[in-house]
Parts: C-alpha cells; structure tokens; sequence
C-alpha cells in the first residue's frame, strides 16, 4: 500500500485540524510547514488589548479536543492560543511540524509537488494542503501622511507590547470588531482614545461571564456535559444562520436586539452617528458586552468625518479638525481575498494561481481547484465563515481531504481534480443563491469580491458540512490512474 508525502501549509486552526485528521487516519508522512515560531494562527498573530472571540468557548474548539477549562463564555487571544498549542502538542503533531519554515512557492510537475522554502529548500511531495486562512495579511490604508506620524504607528495585528501607553493619546482607525474591542480595552486605561468611523457597526449585546472553579470541575468529571454544550451552540448558530440566508423571522428578530441596544446610548447626537444605514448581519455582525459603554465615556471621542491627512503629530479630518495623538492603531482588518497568496502556485500546464484567480477566488466545495490536482485548501473561497466557527469548517473540510488520500492510498488514483464545468456549475449556484443573503443587501464589506457577490457559503453551515461528508460523485473530477514517477 502508498504512503502520500503531504505538505501542509500553515499551523493556525486549519492546519491543525488537518494534521490530527491524518494521523487518525494512519497517514505519518506530512509536514506543516509554519513560518512563525508556534502554533496558532490568526490567534498567534493578534495580540491586542482586549482581543477575545465573538464565538462562544464551548463551541469554538475541536470536537476531538473538548476543553473543560475555558475561564469564561467568550474566551480571550491567548487562552484560544494557548488551547490550540496545546492541542497540537496532545495529537503529537510537533514531530511532523516545522517552524520557521516559510513556503514561498509550490509547483506541480510529473512526479508530484515541488514544493520551495524561503530559503531556497525544495522538496516533493504527492499531495499539498494550504492551510493558511484568510486573515493574516494586514490591511494598511492608503491615508495621506501615514508615514510623517511621529509616534508609534501599528496594526492591530502586529501589537508592539514595547509601546507604552502610558499617559498617551490614542487614535483607533476602524470600527470592525477589533476597533470595538481596542476601544473598550482602552477607554479608562489612557487618558484619551479617539476612535475614527467610516461606517458605524450594528452591536450585538452579550454578556462575557467568567466560569466558576466549580463548573469547571463538572465539566471535567462529566465530559458527556462539553459535548452538549457544544451542541446546543451549533443549534443556536444553525437557526442564527438562517438569518443570514434567509428573509424571516430571524433576521428581523436580530434586528430588533441590535436597535434595542443602540437605545442604551443616552446621547442622541453620539446614537446618531452610531446607527448603521444598512442592515443588520449585512457587515460582520459585531459581539460586545463593552463597547456603548465605553464609547460614552468623557475621555472616549468618536469623530465620523474622514481623515484627511495625517501629520507628524496627529490627525487632520475632512471637516478641518485636527487631533492631537501619541499612538496609532490601524484596526483595518486585513486582505482576506489573498488566502495563500503570496506564495507562487503552479498548477498542471504552467497554469498559475493568480491566472486561475483572475477574476477573483473560485474554488469547487471550498477546498479543490481545476488545474490544480493533488491540491487541496483549507477554509478556501466560499467556505461557510461569517459567524460560524473555523474549527467546525476546518474538521468538515479535513473530513473530505482525508477521503480522497485513502483512495490515493488503495492505488484508485493518483491525481485528481475537479473539472471545470463542476466548479462552474457549483460557483454558478452560488452567486445565483447570493441575492438572498443578508450580505447583499447594502452595504460594503470584506465580504464581498470583485463583482460585488458574497465569497461566502449562500446556505446554512449544515448544508455545507453535509455536502462535504458525502461521497464526491466522479463526474465532477478528473481522475488519473497513472502512477506518477518518483525521482
């Protein structure tokens, strides 16, 4: 029996998830190749005061990996971290990992993926998996005078801990889900934070409590417990999706409980420039139990004309304000159409990665392209992200990949793609799905690509985890039974 040489690329969330399902499933031959020093991805990369994810502890995590420790519903950066590290260590995945090790170019030829470090490195492989996610390219803007700032000038996610904040004024540019976060972070802690809005973000109340020694001592004693709870989250999310897809019920319900909580903004002057002309879900919906709160506060400013310039010492906006800061924070997101770009990819017939995507990124079911056999991504285009939970997407996905390597393994192939009419017809449906979606319906966001459709799963998350767990239909592929050569 063949045993594949696999290369994944990437240690976050999706690269992790892979590698725990090849060794479940007895394949020992494959690396991760991480360019940083540890595990853990976008959580690894974001540092940031006040950093916790806006999906819940008990359903963010693996199902092979059900953790009783979490301190609190929604937990922060590093705890997620250090989880992911950790499970990495327990499925054994360090002897198969290499840190350090940035992969700059991968090329199919005739006896496999040659796959290049930075380095200067190459090596082969039978099968190649780009776990590399979707938000590790940091957005910086093209604001006139960014360079001329004096003082200390960082994105989100690449937090200079060596910066003191003491004492200091800071600009937050962004108000997505890491410039709520910073904002309240902040307010109270310096004396004053100035939170620059394009486009104010509908807010999501929650309430973050912190779990009891106690229940934490239930959860490990009874683990059937952390199974429920992940799965009654994932009914949750599954009707909070169909807000998203749908017209109904849920969406407007959705829409009442953000409306409601503006009203918690005393001021109407500051509500009116925190209310959004779009609906709600159409951008990211934000999670926060602190941002109104905090954006109230007398040392908090909110200013919603646009910046102008920046100079060395601070900030001058359209209406001819200028604002005197020490520190700027850049939470302006990041480049998530890239996905594994910019490494250079080189499918069957020289055909290129950037060729293929054009017209922007298209894959079929999320983890397969044509052109590009024995290739496989992880949370790839049109995967069901949104709100919905990366470790479930990435199981499902590792589910799939896994498949087809045990066919690979019995000698039923030894390259395989999917063929272009099926990523057609597949892409096909999904912009026709599109217009139904929340995502569609006004307003401008990462979410949307080059001819202004969602590069978003149109369905539930069920429906996807569905189709990927089935068996692939042979139509949609091609299959070459001819052993590739091993030099």
């Amino acid at each position: 029996m063949n045993e594949p040489r696999i290369a994944i690329v990437g240690a976050g969330i999706s690269g992790i998830a892979m590698g725990v399902a090849l060794r479940r499933a007895g394949f020992t031959d494959f690396t991760l190749f991480e360019k940083a020093a540890d595990y853990g991805g976008t959580w690894r990369d974001n540092t940031y005061p006040g950093l916790v994810c806006d999906v819940p502890s008990r359903y963010y995590q693996f199902t092979f990996a059900m953790n009783p420790e979490w301190s609190q519903l929604y937990s922060g950066g590093p705890e997620i971290k250090d989880y992911l590290a950790g499970v990495a260590r327990d499925q054994g995945l360090q002897r198969h990992t290499r840190f350090g090790a940035q992969v700059v170019g991968a090329r199919f030829e005739e006896d496999g993926w040659q796959v290049t470090l930075a380095g200067g490195e190459v090596e082969r492989f039978d099968f190649v998996m780009c776990a590399t996610g979707f938000l590790h390219h940091p957005n910086r803007p093209a604001i006139p005078g960014l360079d001329d700032f004096t003082g200390p000038v960082m994105h989100s996610s690449r937090w200079d801990h060596e910066v003191d904040l003491t004492g200091k004024r800071v600009g937050v540019i962004g108000t997505g889900s890491t410039g709520t976060q910073l904002v309240s972070a902040l307010a109270g802690q310096v004396p004053k934070v100035v939170m620059f809005q394009r486009t104010p973000q509908w807010i999501l109340p929650t309430v973050n409590k912190p779990y009891s020694e106690l229940a934490k001592q239930v959860y490990r004693r009874l683990p059937v417990l952390g199974s429920a709870a992940y799965h009654m989250n994932r009914a949750f999310f599954a009707a909070f999706s169909q807000g998203l897809v749908h017209q109904g019920r849920i969406r407007k319900l959705i829409q009442w409980v953000v409306e409601r909580n503006l009203k918690s903004v005393k001021d109407p002057e500051l509500r009116r420039k925190l209310t959004p002309d779009y609906q709600a879900m159409c951008k990211r919906l934000v999670v926060s139990d602190r941002f109104y709160a905090a954006v109230q506060r007398p040392d908090v400013e909110l200013i919603t004309s646009g910046i102008e310039q920046v100079l060395e010492n601070g900030v001058i906006t359209a209406d001819g304000q200028a604002h005197e800061l020490d520190i700027l924070v850049l939470a302006t997101g990041f480049d998530s159409h890239a996905y594994m770009r910019p490494i250079a990819i080189t499918g069957a017939g020289e055909r290129t990665l950037d060729q293929a995507w054009a017209d922007g990124p298209r894959a079929f079911e999320g983890v397969m392209m044509p052109d590009f056999p024995n290739f496989f991504m992880l949370v790839g285009p049109h995967s069901p992200f949104a709100n919905h939970p990366l470790t479930a997407v990435a199981e499902a996905q590792s589910f799939r990949i896994v498949s087809w390597l045990q066919r690979w393994r019995t000698g039923e192939f030894a390259t395989v793609a999917p063929t272009h009419a099926a990523t057609d017809r597949y892409n096909a449906q999904m912009r026709a799905a599109a217009p139904s979606t929340v995502w569609t319906t006004g307003c401008q966001s990462w979410y949307l690509g080059k001819d202004g459709l969602p590069e978003l799963w149109p369905w539930s998350p069920g429906r996807y985890e569905k189709l990927i767990r089935r068996a692939p239909d042979p139509v949609d592929y091609h299959l070459n039974r001819q052993i590739m050569s091993r030099k």
